[in-house]
């Protein structure tokens, strides 16, 4: 296996399927020759040629629009939201166009879409590049909304987002692209979309997270365990459709949770997953389920965002009122 980056794992797997499938394009700003902001699309052109992987204008809008007449046409796009804060210009094509398509068709039609785009912070990015969109796709009825914490997972996701036949979101941590590396196997695999995955062993509390949050969320269960608590942390890896399952096993072998995300409060999923733990589970809860998130305000300037963003200290300080209660 050879040890990879999130990023490296990413580009693997638009290669893999672009190999495997000639009817996958690849396209956005910048993502041609230059190979993206983020290298994520390096070197792809050059070996698929101008037709399967090209740049775009500048338009979001655009850039929707065109992966919905592919995908009519039996291609299956790939496009790229070259930050997932400009999600605005396009939110019409995903939500209004995209999400609707096998229902407005009576399952005749479908919108096999799989949006790429980078968010997150601590990376000190200008305004409106970091923010943590990914509750508005997940409240958009019909899409999947995808985002994985570590190469490993990126790589399997990625290659079940393209052959999905819906559309997906696929969402990218900024500060997970080159922060550490995994071994990730060269040869093809899949991981289920909607299929969460048990990243730490625990029986005193849940954490359930997902995207840059698992990092943090792994380090304040070590540190946890320090003080005797055993700690499980379960990474969510698709927040839309959730994985109720797995969370509602882990919380009544542990009897309590606590939800984690790098979006605001009102933001992200976490209301929605401690809903649906106090809807299936309330009477095997031994305590309230708590959330740690960002404060209810705009994301940040960079020069404050270390403030702003929720760390492992914060983890440990919500999960200790939650395992002492």
């Amino acid at each position: 296996m050879a040890q990879l980056t999130m990023i490296q794992a990413i580009t693997e797997a638009l290669k893999t399927e672009l190999k495997n499938d000639e009817n996958v394009l690849v396209f956005g700003e910048d993502v041609g020759n230059n190979g993206g902001v983020f290298r994520a699309t390096e070197g792809l052109q050059k070996e698929f040629g101008e037709d399967r992987v090209f740049d775009t204008p500048l338009a979001e809008s655009g850039i929707g629009g065109l992966a919905i007449g592919l995908a009519l046409q039996g291609y299956r796009p790939v496009p790229e939201i070259q930050f997932f804060g400009f999600v605005f210009e396009v939110m019409d094509s995903i939500s209004g166009q995209m999400a609707r398509m096998r229902y407005r068709s009576g399952g005749s039609q479908h919108a096999p879409v799989t949006i790429r785009s980078p968010f997150g912070g601590g990376v000190h990015t200008p305004e409106m590049h970091a923010d943590s969109l990914e509750g508005l796709m997940a409240a958009s009825p019909g899409l999947k909304v995808v985002i994985p914490s570590n190469p490993y997972d990126a790589k399997g996701l990625l290659l079940s987002a393209i052959r999905d036949n819906d559309p997906v979101i696929f969402l990218e941590h900024m500060k997970l692209y080159r922060s550490f590396r995994q071994e990730v196997p060269e040869e093809e695999y899949t991981i289920p979309l909607g299929k969460a995955d048990v990243k730490r062993e625990g029986k005193d509390l849940s954490i359930i997270t997902y995207g840059a949050m698992v990092q943090e969320s792994i380090k304040a269960a070590e540190e946890l365990e320090k003080e005797n608590y055993s700690v499980e942390v379960i990474d969510l890896r698709t927040i839309q459709p959730l994985d109720i399952e797995t969370i509602i096993a882990s919380v009544e072998k542990t009897g309590r949770a606590m939800v984690v995300q790098e979006a605001q409060k009102q933001a992200g999923i976490a209301a929605n997953v401690v809903a649906e733990i106090t809807d299936r589970a309330i009477l095997s809860l031994d305590a309230p389920v708590l959330r740690v998130t960002a404060p209810d305000t705009v994301f940040a300037f960079s020069q404050a965002e270390e403030v702003w963003l929720p760390n492992a200290k914060d983890i440990v300080e919500t999960a200790k009122k939650v395992l002492t209660f």
